[in-house]
């Protein structure tokens, strides 16, 4: 069996393993990843499957694994064969059906009411899952009843002392399937437990690794490059999905997308494998090739929502009005009730500098999604924008509570106490957004600024991280200029020079112009005079002669002064008036 054949046999079991026990988010994902395995040219034709889009400029950019049909799924990846659960209709028999259509409308509790004597593994882990989203039905219920300024609370989810007690008890006496496994290391997850948690999962999916759901939650646990590895996880197809996944929430964005770009191989025409390209190239600031993905993806899907708010994100960073407002009518149109698409929403206001609009979308995505990471980082920085410091400090608090790693969260809090003048606490917090986010030049920029202020002066530190924004993506050139204002200002004429004429170089080469051209010039010709090398003091000075401000008559000044001093300059009614 070819490497395809093998990954379509295998998830077509599993979705109808996973809808059977209601995990319909993970049975979606991997019916997605079904379609998007490249079909047989011979059975299928661009007529009659939707997903042929051989042509697409992506497709061609990233599709750079062309796979041969081999007897592993994927080349190059030692594969274990993953025997496939036998199941026990007979044992769930009718009682499971009702249980099922219960679950379906929403009412758990009635459905692990009808299972309470059932034993098969089906009718164990429905009843088990009911209680789960029983309990987590009840909470949310409580968090509007009983919620903060923002929507907190300490409400808790009621079921899980009982769930946890009977589920550690079946697995100590090895009677856990892998779907129980995964509920139980959920649950452990949420109480606390990361660390069993993180074994249990592993269990899981080792035994059963078709259940993305539960690969999410533990790359979630997964929060170290050190973790990740310590994982002890068998080899299959899924797990080059993990990893992929895993390497772009640790922001190994070139090891994600090497993995991604594997991944097309076989699953040519995944959309999921597109959408996450493109959210690495976001990350990667590479807002074009993002751009474009999302463009071929809308157009192969044209009711997408998932993952659009990144999309969102890309054209408010390239300021697309147009673009951004035609992709908030879209969603709206689609589905307004989805977090997402309140997200979007959002920063379209935002980029017309309507923030309290902007902030009413926010919430309103917040309240389909209480644990939406996006949002309350977003509403962060409306609130910064409206002057509401404390709403935006609480708002990026939230959002750290829930992730971390999120280097946006901790570069927001830095900015709120810096617009508070605590410059120790901002410090604190560009240090974390730094350490998360190494190679991004504003968060090194935003702590040499903290260095720079009265309370601290500590200048040789603002200049070791100007330096540091100087080695990464710094289109502005901020960092060089500051380099050598700083070098001036600490008695260092040689280093200072060096910096104004790297700081003109990139303005000459990006076709820029301004005050801070005027000042580098100025303080070279000043320079190469003071230490007598008058030609490249005059070149200096030249260039100032095209300019009509003040400092024009200083070049003229600067000019006769080295007139005087060396003869080869030319004479005084040569220089223009």
């Amino acid at each position: 069996m070819s490497s395809k054949e093998s990954c379509r046999s295998e998830l077509r079991i599993a979705i109808r393993q996973l809808t059977d026990r209601c995990l319909y988010s993970s049975s979606k994902w991997a019916a997605e990843q079904l379609v998007g395995i490249e079909q047989d040219p011979s059975k299928f034709t661009p007529s009659n499957t939707r997903f042929q889009r051989g042509s697409s400029s992506i497709r061609r950019k990233y599709r750079t694994h062309e796979i041969t049909p081999t007897t592993t799924p994927i080349a190059g990846v030692s594969y274990v064969a993953t025997p496939v659960m036998e199941e026990d209709e007979f044992v769930d028999g009718d009682f499971y059906l009702l249980a099922k259509s219960y679950f379906d409308c929403r009412e758990y509790r009635r459905a692990a009411h009808v299972l309470r004597d059932q034993i098969g593994r089906k009718s164990v882990f429905l009843r088990s899952y009911a209680l789960y989203l029983a309990g987590e039905k009840r909470k949310e219920e409580e968090l509007i009843e009983l919620d903060g300024p923002l929507g907190k609370s300490d409400a808790v989810n009621q079921e899980f002392v009982s769930l946890e007690r009977e589920l550690s008890t079946l697995r100590k006496n090895d009677k856990v399937d892998p779907f129980l496994l995964y509920l139980y290391g959920l649950i452990l997850k949420q109480k606390g437990n990361d660390t069993l948690a993180r074994t249990v999962l592993v269990e899981s999916v080792n035994s059963y690794p078709w259940n993305w759901n539960a690969w999410t939650e533990l790359q979630s646990l997964c929060t170290t490059v050190d973790s990740l590895n310590s994982l002890n996880l068998n080899s299959h197809w899924m797990k080059e999905f993990f990893l992929a996944s895993a390497y772009q929430e640790l922001r190994m964005h070139n090891e994600s997308l090497s993995k991604y770009e594997y991944l097309l191989g076989t699953f040519g025409f995944s959309n999921y494998i597109q959408a996450q390209i493109a959210k690495v190239q976001y990350s990667l600031r590479e807002f074009e090739q993002a751009e474009a993905i999302f463009e071929d993806l809308l157009r192969t899907d044209p009711y997408r929502v998932e993952d659009l708010d990144v999309y969102s994100n890309v054209l408010y960073a390239k300021e697309c009005f147009s673009a951004l407002s035609h992709l908030a009518h879209r969603v709206f149109t689609t589905d307004k009730y989805r977090p997402e698409s309140c997200c979007i929403i959002g920063n379209y206001y935002s980029l017309k500098g309507q923030h309290e609009k902007s902030v009413v979308y926010f919430r309103r995505a917040l309240k389909l999604n209480k644990n939406y990471l996006s949002a309350w980082t977003l509403m962060g920085h409306e609130f910064i924008e409206m002057k509401n410091t404390p709403a935006a400090v609480d708002a990026y608090r939230r959002a750290v509570d829930i992730d971390p790693c999120d280097y946006r969260a901790w570069y927001g809090l830095g900015q709120a106490y810096e617009i508070m003048s605590m410059p120790f606490y901002s410090l604190h917090y560009f240090k974390k957004s730094v350490f998360l986010q190494p190679n991004d030049s504003r968060l090194w920029i935003a702590m040499a600024r903290c260095y720079e202020t009265d309370q601290l002066r500590m200048l040789d530190k603002a200049i070791k991280c100007y330096r540091r924004a100087a080695n990464y993506n710094n289109s502005e050139a901020i960092a060089l200029h500051q380099l050598a204002k700083l070098h001036s200002e600490l008695g260092r004429p040689e280093e200072a020079a060096f910096y104004y004429k790297k700081e003109l170089e990139s303005m000459e080469s990006e076709e820029r112009d301004g005050p801070h051209m005027v000042e580098g010039l100025l303080y070279l010709a000043n320079y190469y005079k003071s230490i007598k090398r008058f030609e490249e003091a005059e070149v200096y000075c030249t260039r100032l002669l095209d300019y009509t401000g003040p400092e024009r008559e200083t070049a003229k000044s600067l000019l006769r002064g080295m007139r005087s001093t060396q003869s080869s300059f030319p004479d005084a009614e040569h220089f223009p008036s």
